[in-house]
This record gives structure tokens, C-alpha cells and sequence, in this order.
């Protein structure tokens, strides 16, 4: 049996699967389970008129439970009139929340956490934000944590509809026993009607709001709003594969194009003459900048803007190109700017087969060609797929 298979035997099935909309695959055999997705990865690229013996397969992930160290969960109730509840969003519901304090996809120390902010709660008579009516007080609790380091973050967000006991709170978190160390606990206030988290204010009610991380054999600072790769164990493999299809990084001059916190610009300034990073998400480049600053390296640029703008105004030429867009693929027109530098290499790394396929397509009506193209489970019991492209300039 696949030692990945067995590491995970002994947590079972979620008493929530049925309900709960986090995962797809529970109660479905690992091995089924990335067999189905390399099979859609494939279907996707015949779909796009990229050849699908291209793939090379799929890499399992080195841990298939407790690996993901961010969570955000949502107050609210299951049914109309319900009790509080604290949890994810029910299957296909953007409105009922399932109760998810034994999740087996995160550490522990998360659930921990979730019970004992919903007993403060209920303790305290707050009442959950309604999405529908735009009233109400508590909207989400988010958990991030430090794999390599054992560092916790925990951030509670809510509406200004009352005052929220912040000094109990802070009480209450730093006494739970947990394995992880606690290093900041934030409030965040959110009025906007929409359901995504637009911070009007953040208030740090202890400690900082960043957590360390290492990856790649370097340190990262990591804001409490960054984006930063959910399964680092599995993320730390598809990075060294990336940047390991890339001839030779000696003396060029790389861009890594949205590059989130920086991960793998500052693992390829390693080596390369100089790396470029550049990203939309402010927090994530000023972050990228400071991790660059502890780990000690002067060859690192992150700039901060769109893509597509960025590339228009930028001076200095890449010899190479590293892509890790978002789910939505590289828009068009940013497409037409890579393939017009005409690099030799270009690595095309996917949290979308799909919109990553349609790329392809494009890159091979503009004079390239696909060496090859792997795929990667790094989010177990989900449908999500990751994906790595080596495109090569035809001759």
C-alpha cells in the first residue's frame, strides 16, 4: 500500500462529509481519487487541442489530511432560525453552514480553536451575521499556521454591530493547550454587504499579524491577508520540480509573474543573475520584499501592479519566465506580452488545469511547444489540481 495511503488510514471518514462542501472525495479511495483527476487533466487539455500524452501523470501528495494551514470558517446556522453554528459552507449552499469542528484536513489545533470561539461566542450572546439581511455581528474566524515553525495566527471577523470582548477573547485563546504557539490574535471589522473579507478596520489585540514559514530551505514572513500555498509539504515538491525544468538559471534574468509572498522568486535569485517578481496583492509584495531582506538576497525586484500594465512598463528583458497565475488563468492579452519576449523556457505552473489548458493553446499558436506537462494532487479529498507546463520555443 502507497505509504501516503496508509499515514492517513487511522482518521476515517468526516462525520460531516455528507453535508459539508469542503471536500468532494471523502469515504472515496486515495487512489481513486487522483486517478479521476489526472483523468480530467487530461480531458481538459484533448478539450483545448493540446495532446494529451503530454502528461507525464499525477504526483500524489506527501500528506492527504491535516496538511492544509489556512482555514477560513463562517458563522451562521444550518437551517433558518438555527443555532449559532461555526463551520464551512454546506454543499452547493452559499447560505447554510456545517458544523466542521473534527475536520481531518487541517491540525488539530483548528479544531480546537473553532469549539472554543464558538463556546465564547454563545457564551456572550453574539449573534452570526446574516447574509441575506446584512444584520447581525460574528462573520468568520480565520486560521493560519506555520508548518515548519508551529506558529498560530488567529483572526476573528466581525461587522460593527457590537462591541466584541476582545480582552476575554485574547484570554481565552492563549489558554487553550495547543501544539502550535500562538503568535497573533487580530480583530478584523468588516462591514461590506458582500461575502468576501474587505477589511474597513484590523485591530491586533495581542502579538503580531504575520506567522514565519520556510519553504525551499528559506524563511517567510507571512501576513495574516497573504496568500501563501495551503499544503507547504506538497508545495515544496512542485516548486523544486519548476524551477528544476529551467536550463540552467546562471546568469539570467528570470521574472516570476504573479508571484504571490515570493516563494519561489527568492528559491531562483538563488542562482540566477536576477529575479523579478511581480504581483497585484500589496501586502503579498511588501512581504515578498521583507522575506527577501532575512533571507539575504540583493538580486530580488517585486513590483506591484497588474501584470499586463506591469509588463508594458518594465524595462529590463527576462531570459526566462515563470507563470503561477490564479484560478482564472492568464488573461489574454497578458498571454499575447509573455509569448512576445520569445524566451526559450517558459514554466507554466496551474491551480487550474482547465484555464492553464486554454493557455497552452495559445502558446502553441504563437511558435512554442510543450516539452512537457505534469500534474499534481496537493489538495486531497478536494477537486482541486495543480499542474506544472514546459513550454520551450520552437526553432
Amino acid at each position: 500500500m502507497d505509504n501516503t495511503v496508509q499515514k492517513g488510514l487511522e482518521y476515517g471518514i468526516c462525520p460531516s462529509a455528507e453535508r459539508c462542501g469542503g471536500c468532494c472525495y471523502q469515504g472515496v479511495a486515495y487512489t481513486d481519487q487522483i486517478k479521476n483527476k489526472e483523468g480530467e487533466t487530461r480531458a481538459f487539455l484533448k478539450q483545448n487541442g493540446v495532446d494529451p500524452a503530454l502528461l507525464l501523470g499525477i504526483e500524489s501528495s506527501p500528506c492527504i489530511y491535516r496538511y492544509r494551514n489556512k482555514m477560513e470558517y463562517t458563522f451562521g446556522n444550518e437551517v433558518k432560525d438555527g443555532p449559532t453554528i461555526l463551520g464551512l459552507h454546506a454543499k452547493k449552499s452559499f447560505i447554510s453552514i456545517v458544523s466542521t469542528e473534527d475536520c481531518r484536513l487541517v491540525h488539530q489545533d483548528f479544531n480546537e480553536v473553532l469549539k472554543a470561539t464558538l463556546k465564547f461566542a454563545l457564551e456572550h450572546g453574539y449573534t452570526h451575521y446574516n447574509q441575506k439581511l446584512h444584520t447581525g455581528f460574528l462573520r468568520s474566524l480565520i486560521l493560519r499556521r506555520g508548518v515548519r515553525t508551529k506558529e498560530l495566527l488567529v483572526n476573528i471577523v466581525t461587522s460593527s454591530a457590537q462591541e466584541f470582548d476582545e480582552a476575554g477573547f485574547k484570554d481565552m485563546i492563549l489558554g487553550l493547550p495547543l501544539e502550535n504557539t500562538v503568535v497573533g490574535i487580530m480583530h478584523t471589522v468588516n462591514d461590506n454587504k458582500a461575502d468576501a473579507l474587505i477589511a474597513d478596520e484590523v485591530r491586533q489585540i495581542w502579538g503580531r499579524s504575520w506567522y514565519n514559514e520556510e519553504i525551499l530551505g528559506l524563511k517567510f514572513k507571512v501576513g495574516a491577508f497573504s496568500f501563501f500555498q495551503t499544503n507547504v509539504e506538497a508545495a515544496e515538491r512542485l516548486y523544486k520540480d519548476a524551477i528544476g525544468l529551467i536550463d540552467g538559471l546562471e546568469g539570467k534574468t528570470v521574472y516570476d509573474l504573479y508571484c504571490g509572498t515570493g516563494t519561489m522568486t527568492q528559491a531562483m535569485a538563488l542562482k540566477a543573475k536576477k529575479a523579478i517578481g511581480v504581483e497585484i496583492v500589496a501586502e503579498a509584495v511588501e512581504t515578498a520584499k521583507t522575506s527577501a531582506e532575512i533571507n539575504g538576497l540583493d538580486n530580488c525586484e517585486f513590483i506591484c501592479g497588474d501584470v499586463g500594465a506591469v509588463l508594458s512598463s518594465i524595462q529590463e528583458k527576462p531570459d526566462v519566465i515563470m507563470v503561477d497565475p490564479p484560478r482564472a488563468g492568464i488573461m489574454p492579452k497578458a498571454m499575447q506580452q509573455i509569448l512576445s519576449y520569445s524566451v526559450d523556457q517558459i514554466v507554466y505552473v496551474s491551480c487550474n488545469p482547465k484555464t492553464m489548458a486554454g493557455n497552452l493553446h495559445t502558446a502553441l499558436l504563437s511558435g512554442y511547444r510543450i516539452k512537457q506537462i505534469k500534474a499534481y494532487d496537493n489538495f486531497s479529498f478536494t477537486k482541486h489540481v495543480e499542474a506544472v507546463a514546459l513550454l520551450e520555443r520552437a526553432e
